[in-house]
């Protein structure tokens, strides 16, 4: 699995830029992120529903895979050095 991890980050790559980021002005995740970190995604009344948390996980998986891939192969390059 991590080698599939480290091969795949052009997949990732485009699968960030595509779905990642969609639609495009302005991206979802962006506006989802801000909701979090703004604090009213737990609050009782204007709290994020089941498919606002889907959401953030649909487009946020393919950085979070692009991320990892990237670690898995700085990590790999600086053993071989």
């Amino acid at each position: 699995m991590i080698k599939q991890l480290k091969n795949n980050w052009k997949i990732f790559l485009i699968a960030s830029l595509t779905l990642g980021l969609a639609p495009f002005n302005p991206p979802h995740l962006l506006g989802k992120i801000q909701w979090i970190l703004g604090g009213n995604a737990f609050s009782s009344d204007k709290g994020m529903q089941a498919q606002d948390w889907f959401d953030v996980l649909l487009h946020g998986l393919p950085w979070l895979l692009l991320l990892l891939s990237g670690i898995l192969n700085l990590t790999s390059q600086k053993k071989t050095q």
